[in-house]
């Protein structure tokens, strides 16, 4: 019998994991990748009585290997809170999904545990860009205003962290990552005692915005501005981190972050306008690539001749 752990590369998922193993401890398989590599139960090898726990990842995008591993005798605790699609039924399946747009797997989590380790989990929304939802909770909780930027500032962090084309890109190996947050019960404490990791996502973040912030607009209207990015490993790090910067900067316009590719491809980060955050999710959707949640969305590969299309769904949805 193995135990796995499988968990997206952002802040959610590894902030989610570490709630978990904090509070239930279990030697695992690490299994996780990138942000955007999340058909990740593609990797396992099962046998009866395995134990997988899913964390961050589409079902949708996951769902026939997560009905095969079912199949094939394993027992299965999912939480996620983006479009699962046809939902999975089974005995062996234990399965918390939530698609409200204010909530993220490290939330979900937060409940399942009965809140036993928030400050994991307002990490973990403000990854996501789900500040204002971060910021109630830290309020509830009495959370300094310094400790909650502390938050606020390590999640942003680890979130940008997992954004890149291959682990290449990155800075930290979002398991290497994990396994270092998952030794503190507080993110506070991690933060204090772990620099080396926070100088470094820092000085990489903040090199990586100045030049972001250089890039022209697209297309710009009312509705969608459109922003195309160069294939650098700068640009594929900071991608969704700035969709989220001008998202929040520009709340009544739905965003699109072009990223290029080596084929000519673009990787996509579509963001809802923050005043109404829905339909993201059902226009990545549309493209073969794509999918997400109702604020956030991505396509991992869109092919120059569909860009117009593309930015006029984005266009009709939110006019």
């Amino acid at each position: 019998m193995k135990n796995y752990d499988v968990f997206n590369g952002d802040a959610d998922g590894i902030c989610s994991l570490v709630q978990l193993r904090l509070a239930e401890p279990r030697d695992a398989v690490l299994v996780t990748g990138v942000k955007r590599d999340i058909k990740l139960l593609d990797r396992l090898h099962i046998e009866p009585n395995d134990a997988i726990t899913v964390l961050d990842i589409s079902m949708q995008k996951n769902h026939a290997a997560l009905v095969k591993s079912l199949d094939e005798g394993a027992t299965v605790f999912y939480a996620d809170h983006h479009n699962p699609g046809e939902r999975v039924e089974h005995s062996s399946l234990e399965a918390l999904i939530d698609t409200s747009s204010l909530k993220c797997t490290a939330l979900i989590i937060d409940e399942h545990l009965n809140h036993k380790y928030p400050l994991w989990a307002i990490t973990a929304a403000f990854g996501d860009n789900l500040s204002n939802v971060a910021y109630e909770y830290a309020s509830r909780i009495e959370l300094s205003s310094a400790d909650t930027e502390t938050l606020k500032l390590l999640g942003e962090l680890i979130n940008y962290n997992g954004y890149g084309a291959s682990l290449d890109d990155l800075f930290f190996p979002p398991d290497e990552l994990y396994k270092a947050c998952v030794n503190f019960t507080s993110p506070l404490d991690f933060v204090q005692e772990r620099q080396d990791i926070i100088s470094i996502l820092k000085s990489g973040y903040e090199d990586d915005l100045s030049k972001a912030l250089t890039q022209p607009l697209l297309h710009s209207s009312d509705t969608v501005n459109v922003i195309k990015f160069p294939n650098d490993k700068w640009a594929r790090r900071i991608s969704g981190t700035f969709s989220n910067i001008i998202s929040n900067k520009n709340p009544t316009q739905s965003h699109i972050i072009l990223t290029e590719k080596n084929n000519g491809d673009y990787v996509v980060s579509l963001r809802a306008p923050q005043d109404q955050l829905t339909g993201a999710d059902e226009i990545a959707l549309q493209f073969p690539t794509g999918g997400g949640r109702k604020g956030a969305a991505g396509i991992n590969a869109l092919p120059e001749q569909d860009l117009a299309r593309l930015i006029e769904c984005t266009e009709t949805f939110y006019s």
